[in-house]
């Protein structure tokens, strides 16, 4: 044999082991052409792993593989053509049975005469699957020498592209022959391990990279799963090992040994390996995170943000916030009497929200197509009385420049909010009782008699019970208001609505504010709770306003005031008798608040005002000491 002859012959052998690697190689491989939609070329695993001829797969779109996640098959093309190389696991695949496999897909560019093409490894992330794929795939190795030849034949016009093929592959290739030397090692594997590929090529690979267990220890070459494939013939997997480059450094892989058997004997096996260096980083970072994350919900469950929706108990009364029995009792209150024209007081503390209450029923109500009209009646001056209720006709007196539609008018067809009703002056609760009983009334200076239809809901924060018994409210108009009464409890009757309340008027604030992301801990909720809560939801209310323009960072910095404390009784109080006039009412009264007034020292309103020692709306307090003739002075 001549020189020639022996170089053609190693070509030969060079060229049958390169397209043996390529087409048995236990990672299924194929060439995408993402211009034209097709595969232009891939090997036996990846043909069984889609389940179709190798003829059909060349003449299927790839879109139709992935049509139902083309979207995403279009991103990770794009990334790999922009990048040079990716991976994904979020991509999966309809085989030609109907099935649909979960993808790992690890892809790299290459030119083909001149046209930039894609390498994808493809992995079947079931690992059960995956196993009985290798099995089938060892069966079919076996039993198939007929289709390996037919194969073999029909790559042979492509060997240039194969060649091109094996050396763009991401993944570390090499294949050994039954001696364990090196027959093939494409640029990927060189390039991992720090060698030249002619270096590498007829030397024994375990004593290469796999010479040492991670630990240093000695790694005998017939302990080697990569060599036990040559002569058990069966596939051998690696997971938790690592291979050493040239300069003596090592890096964690997995890899597969394929077994190439031809005409029924084991030649040799093919080796894929892939670093996972970056995945092991990433699964390190992951359990860092996880044991970050673990620490911040103990901080978070110590601290246990309080966000808490609205509570609508089966109605539409949005402005309600609640759920404690005194509330529920509220609304089915509500449920009954809304429907009805039936005129309802409501009983409670000042700031319990009694207009929430009257609001809720107004929009329940058949007349919610019509105004809610609110008369503060203790912001009303006696002689201002007639024209706000009922108007006036220009000239009716002085300073009457135009003619004024009143209260009254205004709520016609709707519903009147009287709040405070028991600030209104004995002397002119008449008049209010002649417009509810008859639904009639005059503007001031006219005689033309008007007609309304007005729904009535009245509210006080006085016992009006008392206040006939002492003659300061008239008894038919508290029967005419007081047809279905409601009580509005305080806030310190309902403490577990404390938490829904504080996280309400947190939003709502913060929204107004523009002051988003502070948060109520439990801690915050259980001094709220302690609370006593004097000024009741109002009072709440500018807590929490006040805790968002104080706070610093997402944690409210709530400052309660001083729980109001009670008066310790005189050593020697007056007895009173069982029985006062109204003059000792009306005395004893006045004395209470010129007592507050000096207790204060003068000061009628604010932290520490008469207003607040007597439980008193600044409005009230003032209304009062006019009706009481208090001078300042006094």
């Amino acid at each position: 044999m001549n020189e020639a002859d022996s170089l053609n012959g190693w070509a030969d052998l060079a060229y049958s082991s390169r397209h043996m690697v390529f087409e048995h190689c236990a990672e299924a491989i194929a060439l995408l052409n993402p211009y034209s939609d097709r595969l232009v070329d891939l090997n036996i695993a990846a043909c069984k792993l889609l389940g179709y001829p190798r003829q059909e797969l060349l003449e299927l779109p790839v879109s139709k593989l992935f049509g139902h996640q083309l979207a995403d098959l279009i991103v990770f093309t794009q990334a790999v053509m922009d990048k040079g190389r990716a991976w994904s696991n979020e991509l999966s695949c309809n085989c030609k049975s109907g099935e649909r496999i979960e993808l790992e897909i690890s892809a790299t560019t290459l030119q083909v005469k001149g046209q930039q093409q894609l390498i994808l490894v493809l992995r079947e992330l079931s690992q059960e699957k995956y196993q009985r794929d290798q099995a089938h795939t060892e069966r079919t190795m076996r039993g198939g020498l007929i289709e390996w030849r037919n194969i073999l034949n029909l790559f042979q016009e492509n060997e240039r592209d194969n060649q091109l093929l094996l050396s763009s592959v991401g993944d570390g290739i090499y294949s050994i022959d039954s001696e364990g030397l090196a027959t093939f090692v494409n640029p990927a594997c060189a390039r991992m391990l720090g060698w030249e590929t002619q270096d590498m090529i007829g030397k024994n690979i375990h004593r290469i990279h796999h010479h040492t267990h991670a630990d240093g220890s000695h790694y005998p070459v017939e302990q080697c799963p990569i060599y036990k494939a040559v002569h058990d013939g069966v596939i051998h997997e690696g997971r938790q090992e690592v291979f050493w480059r040239r300069d003596g450094s090592s890096f964690p892989v997995e890899f597969t040994s394929t077994p190439v058997i031809s005409e029924g004997r084991i030649v040799g096996a093919v080796v894929v390996f892939r670093d996972i260096t970056e995945r092991r980083n990433t699964e390190n970072q992951l359990q860092s995170a996880l044991e970050e994350l673990k620490v911040l919900k103990e901080r978070l469950e110590e601290q246990n943000a309080y966000l808490q929706e609205e509570i609508h108990i089966e109605h539409n009364y949005r402005e309600i916030v609640g759920h404690s029995e005194p509330i529920k009792k509220i609304i089915r209150q509500i449920d009954v009497v809304a429907p009805t024209d039936a005129s309802v007081l409501i009983n409670g503390e000042s700031g319990t929200g009694k207009e929430l209450i009257a609001r809720a029923i107004h929009q329940a109500s058949r007349r919610n197509g019509h105004p809610l009209i609110r008369v503060n009646c203790a912001a009303i001056p006696a002689e201002l009385f007639e024209s706000e209720f009922f108007g006036h006709i220009r000239g009716a007196f002085t300073g009457a420049v135009r003619d004024r539609v009143g209260r009254f008018e205004l709520a016609d067809g709707g519903t009147l909010f009287l709040d405070e009703i028991g600030e209104i002056p004995l002397e002119l609760q008449s008049k209010l009782l002649r417009v509810l009983q008859e639904g009639q009334f005059e503007r001031v200076g006219e005689e033309r008699t008007r007609k309304v239809d007005v729904r009535i809901i009245a509210a006080t924060n006085r016992d009006l019970r008392q206040e006939v018994a002492a003659k300061h409210f008239r008894e038919d108009l508290y029967f005419r208001l007081n047809v279905f009464p409601i009580q509005s409890p305080a806030l310190r009757e309902r403490l577990m609505d404390i938490g829904a309340l504080a996280a309400h008027f947190l939003k709502q604030t913060g929204k107004r504010l523009n002051m988003p992301g502070r948060r109520l801990r439990n801690s915050d909720i259980e001094r709220l709770q302690r609370y006593s809560w004097p000024g009741n939801i109002r009072e709440l209310q500018n807590v929490i306003e006040r805790a968002l323009i104080t706070s610093i960072g997402a944690d409210l910095n709530l400052d309660l005031p001083d729980e109001p404390k009670a008066s310790l009784p005189s050593p020697q109080q007056p007895v009173l008798p069982a029985i006062m006039t109204d003059a000792q009412v009306r005395e004893l009264e006045r004395s209470n608040m010129q007592a507050a007034l000096k207790a204060a020292d003068g000061k009628l309103f604010g932290k520490g005002g008469a207003a607040e020692l007597l439980g008193l709306k600044p409005t009230t307090l003032a209304s009062r000491f006019k009706r009481l003739e208090i001078k300042l002075g006094d």
